[in-house]
């Protein structure tokens, strides 16, 4: 376990592969998440980008909801990207009729706050807890934080404060993707929880 967890990559839609190519790369046995019996095997998961009222359609019809929902309300680690912040907040705002999460993380969390595919940008971010250099972020199509609880630490903003990374507890989320920018140390901080989990 400490030297090879296994990490779940929810695969029912969206950028499932870059995210398992980036933990295979540090060390993780990856497993691809479609059915509720293939939870029971893991120690961590990643809800990846994508559409986030098409991944939670998905789920309610491959019976995955309310098992992905009992595992993080029983403290599995889980690291939500882009759409993965938006399935992990307890409050959505601008979701489409009838969207629902998964919640466990206490923040309010815009749908595509940034506006179409055509307003999608990279920019730098200092991220304390990582320390040097800058996270060279990528956001497409991106959520924002709207608001968090008090058990919730911010990692990051944009320079004009918006909230674009957080974490509480075994939840790590960030409105961008690491996954496509070649930035691996929000994966190596979410190993890190699934290792100190098990």
């Amino acid at each position: 376990m400490a030297a090879s967890p296994r990490v779940g990559v929810l695969a029912l839609q969206g950028d499932v592969r870059e995210h398992a190519r980036v933990l295979t790369g540090l060390g993780a046995e990856v497993v691809l998440v479609r059915r509720p019996d293939e939870l029971a095997g893991i120690d961590g998961l990643v809800l990846p980008g994508g559409e986030s009222s098409v991944i939670d359609k998905l789920a309610r019809a491959f019976g995955m909801r309310e098992p992905l929902r009992d595992a993080i309300a029983g403290g599995m680690p889980v690291y939500g990207t882009c759409a993965g912040m938006i399935l992990l907040a307890d409050r959505i705002t601008d979701g489409i009729a009838g969207q629902e999460s998964f919640g466990g993380l206490d923040a309010t969390v815009r749908r595509n706050a940034f506006g179409s595919q055509v307003e999608s940008f990279e920019t730098d971010l200092e991220v304390g807890a990582l320390g040097a250099p800058p996270v060279h972020a990528v956001f497409i199509r991106a959520p924002l934080v709207e608001s968090v609880g008090p058990a919730v630490d911010v990692l990051a903003r944009l320079a004009d404060g918006r909230i674009v990374a957080v974490e509480q507890g075994a939840l790590l989320a960030t409105s961008f993707h690491p996954e496509v920018s070649g930035e691996t140390r929000f994966h190596e901080r979410f190993l890190a929880r699934v290792r100190a989990a098990g």
